[in-house]
């Protein structure tokens, strides 16, 4: 059987683009800032028939592919940010940037878009409307897609995109394998600061003073047994408090102590109850012991939601390019968070998650995404590039 030809096509790139996914490995960058990553980006994508968008207030850059055809658009999205921790996967390319790492597989995402830029120039003729790259900053809790979109993303081609989609690479999937699902497929994630007031004293006359800490461990025990007695437990939420701070020694009550933790869910609906259930035990808990505290809450990427009909469509682009075997539904959302989500509040699109678990490593066991060893099977980048041609040209033959 012979191979599809836009797989074959993307192939036929990926000599080009590997050296470009390596090089960015090997230089990080951080933040909505990269002006080395958008510099190899614009010199990967040199020479192709893009009308090139430079964002100022990030390092976003967006490049337009106009059709031969009149008809509508869509986004492609591939981040370009990397993570603030060491690398200790012993790659010939390892980052030689201290405490930074792509450790995500945004290299490989920022690869593959530029892959399928390149594909897509070469088919220009078959193309009704736009395709609109998407080299995004910011991924990692920056807001970067957010800022992208208040820069102009969708009003640079006209009409306005009427479709998105975004590849995610994971290491916990066989390498070449896609899969995604209708509907909510990650959760929002807000932060969570708590301070509570009281007042310092020796530690061996607590009754001489307002101790802090008895109250933070309360709120925190209050807070688990509440999400069990208030949340359906077909509700997917979590509520994790991964830090308390307080005190400086053994025998000394501090004045004060602190919490942070994260909440995860699946819904609006859901946020916002959860939200208020936040507000009403930080305070009470602490009045009931006479002491104050105060409550923080940081409102982070809302629920990442593929549109139903979107998510069929690349069902079956992917079942066309790669064969059913290659196609597998998401069978549970997962509770990770993606600002991509802002994207989707306003077109049309999905995310989908490509597998790219090294061929020497085994899924589910292989280090993770965010690991500090995790490494990703550059192969699999010919498949994410493929897709991204694929579902561009179907959505735009489908809607032109």
């Amino acid at each position: 059987m012979s191979a599809n030809p836009l797989l074959a096509a993307a192939r036929a790139v990926l000599p080009e683009i590997i050296p470009l996914r390596r090089a960015l490995h090997r230089f990080p960058e951080i933040g909505n800032h990269l002006p080395e990553t958008r510099r190899r980006v614009l010199e990967a994508l040199d020479g192709l028939p893009l009308d090139i968008h430079l964002h100022e207030h990030t390092s976003g850059i967006v490049a337009v592919l106009e059709g031969e055809l009149p008809g509508p658009a869509i986004v492609l999205r591939g981040d370009m940010d990397a993570l603030n921790m060491p690398e200790n996967t012993d790659l010939d390319f390892s980052s030689e940037i201290e405490s930074a790492m792509h450790a995500c597989g945004h290299d490989l995402h920022t690869a593959m878009l530029a892959g399928a830029a390149k594909v897509l120039s070469a088919r220009r003729s078959e193309i009704p409307g736009h395709v609109v790259f998407m080299f995004q900053p910011g991924e990692e809790g920056c807001h970067g897609a957010r800022h992208m979109l208040d820069e102009g993303l969708l009003d640079v081609v006209s009409p306005r995109p009427n479709g998105a989609f975004a590849i995610h690479v994971t290491a916990q999937i066989p390498s070449g394998i896609v899969s995604h699902r209708p509907g909510p497929e990650m959760a929002s994630a807000d932060e969570i600061h708590v301070t509570i007031t009281g007042r310092g004293g020796h530690a061996s006359a607590p009754h001489f003073a307002s101790d802090p800490i008895p109250v933070a461990a309360q709120i925190v025990l209050a807070v688990e047994t509440a999400l069990t007695r208030e949340v359906s437990a077909l509700e997917p939420v979590v509520v994790t408090f991964g830090k308390i701070e307080a005190g400086t020694t053994h025998n000394v009550i501090p004045e004060t102590a602190r919490l942070e933790g994260t909440v995860r869910t699946l819904s609006e609906e859901v946020r916002s109850h959860v939200h208020a259930m936040l507000d009403r035990i930080v305070t009470n808990v602490a009045e009931a012991h006479g002491l104050h505290a105060e409550l923080e809450l940081v409102a982070g990427y809302p629920v990442t939601v593929n549109d139903d009909d979107f998510a069929a469509l690349v069902t079956e682009v992917a079942t066309d390019v790669l064969g059913e075997s290659k196609v597998v539904p998401l069978p549970t959302p997962i509770m990770g968070a993606e600002d991509w989500s802002y994207v989707l509040q306003k077109v049309p699109g999905i995310m989908a998650f490509l597998g790219a678990c090294p061929p020497d490593l085994v899924p589910g066991e292989a280090p993770n995404n965010h690991s500090n060893r995790v490494r990703f099977d550059e192969d699999a980048m010919a498949t994410g590039i493929a897709l991204y041609a694929a579902v561009a040209l179907e959505h735009l033959r489908r809607t032109a």
